[in-house]
């Protein structure tokens, strides 16, 4: 009977913890977001990209988020994007983007276009890469990207796309 008495405040105890512990970790996990989980259900598309180098030609999808905005208001921009951490090419931007209502911290995924606000930078994925404070996803490239992995400085043009015009419809 002794054992069962002084094991109950032990339990107790441990509850206790438990129960502490929880809020602080739904804190954090608030704060951050998986880009590919924020892809599918928080980016709505907002308008499609170019990015010219020579011969070679992106079109990207830009997210609606006032980052997103802040980087179209810049465009068209000529940069020269080079290699960091054989996952992206980087390259600084004219003047920094707003940073209101992004997440504290993302993971990013091959194909998406980043803001790293600690550096003012624009960032190209052709890998995942890391789960870093102060990164803002603005968009995902659409078609293949592997090409952007090739070593070596780029110098790039990005611009709004022109949609072609509607094509007419033949009268009935």
């Amino acid at each position: 009977m002794a054992t069962i008495v002084a094991g109950r405040p032990f339990l107790c105890l441990l509850a206790l913890l438990a129960a502490c512990g929880q809020p602080a970790a739904t804190a954090t996990a608030t704060n951050t977001v998986d880009s590919s989980k924020a892809s599918a259900s928080e980016v709505r598309t907002m308008t499609t990209i170019e990015i010219n180098a020579g011969t070679r030609k992106w079109t990207a999808q830009i997210a609606d988020n006032p980052s997103a905005r802040d980087f179209l208001a810049q465009l068209p921009l000529d940069l020269t994007l080079t290699d960091y951490a054989a996952t992206e090419k980087i390259a600084t931007l004219p003047r920094p983007l707003t940073r209101d209502g992004p997440p504290a911290a993302v993971t990013p995924r091959a194909g998406e276009i980043g803001y790293y606000a600690p550096w003012g930078n624009i960032a190209l994925y052709h890998k995942d890469g890391p789960h870093s404070p102060g990164l803002v996803i603005l968009g995902r490239i659409d078609k293949p990207y592997a090409d952007l992995a090739t070593p070596g400085a780029v110098k790039v043009t990005i611009r709004r796309h022109n949609a072609p015009p509607p094509a007419s419809r033949a009268p009935e």
